[in-house]
């Protein structure tokens, strides 16, 4: 049975709406099944079609009629297969290097370097493909795919948990093995034999038990990751099984972060056998259903705004839903902000060398973003802290710019375990000895009437 709680918040978070519009513009059409769009640091585009061709796309929306690149033969093509990711070294204005993610005719991931031209900056180098990283898909869905450079100059390679359905060889959770993980190579530093390197502040790094490339886990197919500009923040879009979409963030500092799966879709249990407790978990910072009746089916993770000719959605994280055409975003707070659907079926974001905000429709549309200000409303969001979180005895709530009315504690299952109403308090404490282990949900309604919810985890 599907769970009337997760109905309930995202209806909630439905109706957090901001005072801004989302308009998107087609730049440029015609792809054949695009799937991913990255800048190499200049005015071009670099349009990745799943059949294993790259093509540039200019500033003034056209499309050079020579391919980049065309690895087609390499490339297994269908269903979830195919040239997945793509990402330039930082340093490529010099060396030249850029990196893709594809499963290859074996239908296993292969993660190789490749180098443009070195006379024309238009094409890239078929032959000079070099083996960077490989792993065995067990089956054909689940491949991750995405490929990118962090802050910290390491690559970092999106892996799924191997396909099928429910992590039948609970894959995510075992860390001998690269799927279902986030995984971090050095590819400027070689060693072992192997060519890419294992930073030495991964996680396993010198275990002769646990794979050295494991970053983070638990995870169970993030599609589209991306790094905060500004501040090196972590955003993941990790597709669910059924019920729940996830958006997990993490700081550059934060290794070795176990997301949960297959123990836990989202916030909600899924099959805890042999899984560790929950407070060694890291939940999602946000979720939405895709539950029946949802229209919603899978997550597409997105980049946080930076683009500071757009203030008003300037730092906030957008993400989209696949099936539903589905555009939002995610606030400081972990409030999920909804847009509306629109009409496409969106597997990436992308970014310009300005900051400027597109979106990839399958279907062969490439799209840039553009907000408006509505003059209807001057809405708000309550801000709301909760300490400690974790917490085992009592927690503290504080609110800003407001007093806080009531606050409920709710379960998991929906269950309302505390409620407090009729205050007119900006601070609130509030015992939760008598709470089990476990996660739960905060909501606080504010004396104006507005609404935030938080998760709480109890030790």
């Amino acid at each position: 049975m599907k769970s009337l709680l997760i109905y309930f918040l995202f209806g909630l978070f439905l109706n957090i709406v901001t005072a801004q519009s989302v308009t998107l513009d087609l730049f440029s059409n015609g792809f054949n099944n695009p799937v991913d769009l990255q800048n190499a640091g200049d005015e071009r585009l670099f349009v990745v079609e799943q059949g294993g061709r790259i093509k540039i796309l200019n500033s003034d929306g056209s499309t050079n009629p020579v391919l980049f690149l065309n690895i087609s033969t390499l490339v297994s093509n269908g269903n979830e297969q195919g040239l997945l990711g793509l990402a330039f070294h930082p340093d490529y204005a010099s060396n030249g290097y850029f990196y893709l993610n594809y499963t290859n005719t074996n239908g296993d991931t292969q993660i190789s370097r490749f180098t443009v031209d070195a006379l024309n900056p238009d094409i890239a180098d078929p032959n000079s493909e070099l083996h960077i990283i490989s792993y065995i898909q067990p089956y054909s869905n689940h491949n991750g795919g995405c490929i990118a450079f962090g802050p910290d100059g390491f690559l970092y390679i999106a892996a799924g948990d191997g396909g099928s359905g429910g992590d039948p060889g609970n894959r995510a959770q075992n860390t001998t093995l690269l799927l279902g993980k986030l995984l971090r190579i050095d590819v400027d530093n070689p060693n072992g034999g192997n060519n890419y390197g294992i930073p030495l502040d991964n996680p396993f790094a010198g275990s002769t038990i646990d794979a050295e490339e494991i970053w983070a886990y638990g995870l169970r197919n993030p599609w589209r990751f991306s790094f905060d500009s500004l501040n090196g923040d972590l955003w993941i879009g990790d597709v669910g099984q059924e019920n729940i979409e996830e958006i997990d963030r993490a700081t550059s500092a934060e290794a070795g972060l176990n997301y949960g799966w297959r123990c836990y879709e989202g916030s909600q249990p899924y099959n805890t056998s042999g899984c560790p407790p929950m407070g060694d978990l890291t939940f999602p910072f946000a979720e939405y259903s895709s539950g029946t009746g949802s229209g919603n089916c899978s997550v597409t993770g997105g980049y946080v705004n930076r683009d500071s000719n757009w203030p008003t959605e300037y730092g906030l994280y957008y993400f989209a839903d696949y099936c539903s055409g589905r555009i939002g975003t995610v606030d400081d707070l972990g409030n999920v902000m909804n847009y509306g659907v629109f009409n496409g079926s969106w597997v990436s974001f992308g970014v310009d060398v300005n900051s400027q905000l597109y979106i990839v429709d399958v279907g062969g549309g490439i799209y840039k973003i553009s907000g408006t200000v509505l003059a209807t409303t001057d809405f708000e969001v309550a801000q709301v802290s909760l300490s400690p979180n974790p917490a085992a005895d009592y927690i503290s709530l504080s609110i800003e710019n407001d007093q806080i009315f009531s606050v409920d504690i709710i379960d998991i299952k929906g269950s309302m375990i505390i409620s407090v109403g009729n205050l007119s308090l900006a601070e609130k404490n509030i015992s939760v000895s008598s709470l089990s282990q476990g996660l739960y949900l905060v909501q606080v309604i504010s004396v104006s009437g507005k609404s935030v919810i938080k998760k709480l985890v109890i030790e």
